[in-house]
């Protein structure tokens, strides 16, 4: 990152650090935490995202990952490699589930809210961040071959091995509510957030352009579908249908 790119943070986002939208999210779930619930990590990973530690915070943190690293994740009490459409717990567990960019990545996405309503106890929450499909950035991505993601995040200081592909089935507000009602969760709240213009941070000229972007996207509440988050809370429901 050069000095034109750290002068433009000071002067046009004096608010926002690193990791800025995970913070955001951290700030949801910790409303909603108390320290008799167990807690799941939809994705967790090998717990490279500081602002996703819970632990400590709850009765028990639990994480699932398709990476085998998520066994040894420090964040969790307990890891388990596993697929999101096939939850390796029993019915009713958990008090809350969260899920920290994973709803970009899923080929099926009823399968994935159907299983987290299968896991929460009734009244028990599902809170997500994720891109929004009609920002420029997915835009892109979905245009572009993965090798191209993995250069960018590359520009960006991103491991390529933290670079998964994207397909961007349950990354509009519309998508996510109709998912919700086939899956017995009901939507308490999803924001539609624009901030500090993170993938075009390489180069001056970049920035300056996507902070144009977010100017005119935070102007007016018509242009809420084009930035470049979704962040929401579902509950599920006291009778929930699943099939």
């Amino acid at each position: 990152m050069g000095v034109a790119t750290r002068w433009l943070d000071r002067k046009m986002y004096p608010a926002f650090g690193n990791n800025w939208d995970d913070k955001l999210l951290r700030e949801r779930i910790l409303a909603c935490l108390t320290q008799e619930m167990t807690v799941l990590d939809l994705g967790a990973g090998s717990g490279n995202v500081e602002y996703m530690n819970f632990k400590g915070h709850v009765a028990k943190m639990c994480g699932v990952d398709l990476d085998p690293r998520v066994v040894d994740n420090p964040m969790l009490d307990e890891g388990r490699i596993a697929d999101g459409g096939a939850i390796p717990y029993g019915d009713g567990v958990f008090d809350l589930v969260f899920c920290d960019n994973v709803l970009e990545h899923l080929d099926d996405p009823i399968g994935i809210f159907r299983e987290v309503a299968r896991v929460l106890k009734p009244g028990g929450l599902f809170l997500f961040k994720t891109p929004n499909k009609w920002h420029y950035m997915p835009s892109i991505s979905r245009a572009t071959p993965h090798s191209f993601h993995r250069f960018v995040n590359r520009l960006r200081g991103r491991a390529e091995t933290e670079t998964f592909p994207t397909r961007y089935r349950a990354n509009t507000k519309p998508d996510v509510i109709r998912l919700a009602d086939q899956s017995g969760l009901s939507v308490r709240d999803i924001q539609r957030v624009e901030g500090r213009p993170e993938y075009l941070r390489m180069a001056w000229p970049f920035y300056l352009a996507g902070t144009a972007y977010e100017r005119l996207v935070n102007a007016h509440p018509v242009f809420a579908p084009l930035r470049v988050l979704l962040i929401g809370t579902l509950q599920k429901n006291s009778r929930v249908t699943t099939t």
